[in-house]
C-alpha cells in the first residue's frame, strides 16, 4: 500500500506563488492517477486537479485553472503542484491522494475515487 505524504505549504501573500510536494513511500503503481484535492475550514473536500499515470493529461478545477500545474515523477515517486497568483480563497490544507482504481486519463474526479490520502499541508493566503 503506497503512503503519500505533502509539503510545501506556507503563508504566502495575495500574489505569491508555491510549490507543494507529495512523495510516496512507495512505487505510485502503474495506470493510476494522482489528484490534489483542498479542504476550508467548514467545508468540503474539494477538486483541485488530478494528472494521469504518464503525465501527459491534467484536469483542473474552474478555481485554479491557468493559475495551478501539476507534474509528476514516477521514477521518483514524486508529485507537485506548482500554485501562482495565490489569493486568499485558495487558502485550505491541501492532500494528494491516488485513484483507488485504475485510470487512464486526467477528469474531474471526485474524493470517493482516492485513496492513499497524505495528513495535508496548510496553505495560507493573506490578503
Amino acid at each position: 500500500q503506497v503512503r503519500l505524504v505533502e509539503s510545501g505549504g506556507g503563508l504566502v501573500q495575495a500574489g505569491g506563488s508555491l510549490r507543494l510536494s507529495c512523495a510516496a513511500s512507495g512505487r505510485f503503481a502503474v495506470n493510476y492517477c494522482l489528484g490534489w484535492f483542498r479542504q476550508a475550514p467548514g467545508k468540503e473536500r474539494e477538486f483541485v486537479g488530478s494528472i494521469s499515470w504518464t503525465g501527459t493529461t491534467t484536469y483542473y478545477a474552474d478555481s485554479v485553472k491557468g493559475r495551478f500545474t501539476m507534474s509528476r515523477d514516477n521514477v521518483a515517486n514524486m508529485m507537485w503542484l506548482d500554485m501562482n497568483t495565490l489569493k486568499p480563497e485558495d487558502t485550505a490544507v491541501y492532500y494528494c491522494g491516488r485513484t483507488v482504481a485504475p485510470c487512464w486519463r486526467a477528469g474531474n474526479l471526485s474524493a470517493s475515487d482516492f485513496g492513499s490520502w497524505g495528513q495535508g499541508t496548510q496553505v495560507t493566503v493573506s490578503s
